[in-house]
């Protein structure tokens, strides 16, 4: 059934989504470069559907995810993203051809990429479903979800040494930050892949399924995120992201005040009533 879903129009396949005030932007009717849909209550999946190259993340490619993607982050009922891309390929990397004949003062005054990490800013659970390649971009764009999962098939790279450049989306700083500094050289310097089993089991990957579950496991999970207080859920990203910038002292201060905030909440109220009463929590995320 999820696989059927996965493919319809948005017009039949999104009739319960709906933004929570007027500055949120509301969906196209249909993106040049990605495919929207709701396989599941409280999921969007978004796939990147540039085939032809691989999903090679271009701007245009960029500006249709962040919408679509900020919709859903306001949407009232949407609990979890999925971001994937096709069986071949999750994405390739960037556009090559777009960038190679680019000069220093455009990228720099352009601040080039800088746009795309507005993927990481989302505050609704994001998960990246991997099957395929994921290199460079694409790698990179993967890492900005906040949970990524992989088919047995995919392969991860940071293959911009080949092309006398480095990554420039977050490679060099979340990959080690995933997978440990030498490790992170290692993929950096060499420009060599890895397999989905060394990804899980290096940290870079939370599961690995066979590819053809890959789709149907991703959106299990994020039914089971989509299911839970939504502030709660965006708390807990919240809080973990800030571990980054934090020494634990501070981390564990912020970690208790967003604990404490939560009990000005309905949504703590009724679940640890519904634990006492040992029935299933009715949330309405407030």
């Amino acid at each position: 059934m999820l696989s059927s879903l996965r493919r319809l129009p948005i017009s039949l396949a999104l009739p319960s989504f709906r933004s929570m005030s007027t500055g949120v932007p509301e969906l196209k009717a249909s993106y040049s470069n990605i495919l929207v849909s709701t396989p599941a209550p409280g999921v969007a999946l978004l796939t990147l559907n540039r085939p032809k190259a691989l999903n090679a993340l271009c701007d245009d490619l960029l500006d249709d995810l962040i919408h679509a993607s900020s919709h859903f982050d306001k949407s009232e009922e949407c609990g979890c993203i999925v971001i994937t891309g096709s069986e071949k390929a999750f994405a390739a990397g960037a556009d090559i051809k777009e960038m190679a004949t680019r000069e220093f003062h455009e990228v720099y005054s352009k601040n080039m990429f800088k746009q795309w990490g507005d993927i990481a800013n989302i505050e609704t659970p994001t998960i990246a479903a991997v099957n395929g390649f994921a290199l460079g971009g694409g790698c990179e764009l993967a890492m900005m979800c906040d949970i990524m999962v992989a088919g047995d098939k995919a392969k991860f790279g940071q293959p911009e040494i080949n092309l006398g450049v480095i990554p420039g989306c977050g490679g060099t700083q979340r990959l080690i930050r995933a997978v440990g500094k030498s490790k992170a050289m290692e993929m950096c310097l060499t420009g060599n892949m890895i397999d989905a089993a060394r990804a899980e089991r290096d940290g870079l990957v939370a599961r690995v399924y066979p590819s053809d579950d890959l789709i149907d496991e991703a959106i299990k999970m994020a039914s089971k995120i989509a299911s839970k207080s939504q502030i709660a859920c965006k708390a807990a990203k919240e809080t973990v992201n800030a571990s980054y910038e934090m020494s634990m002292e501070e981390g564990l201060r912020l970690e208790r005040r967003i604990f404490h905030s939560l009990f000005a909440t309905k949504d703590q109220k009724e679940g640890m009533k519904a634990f006492v009463e040992k029935r299933e929590a009715k949330w309405e995320h407030k």
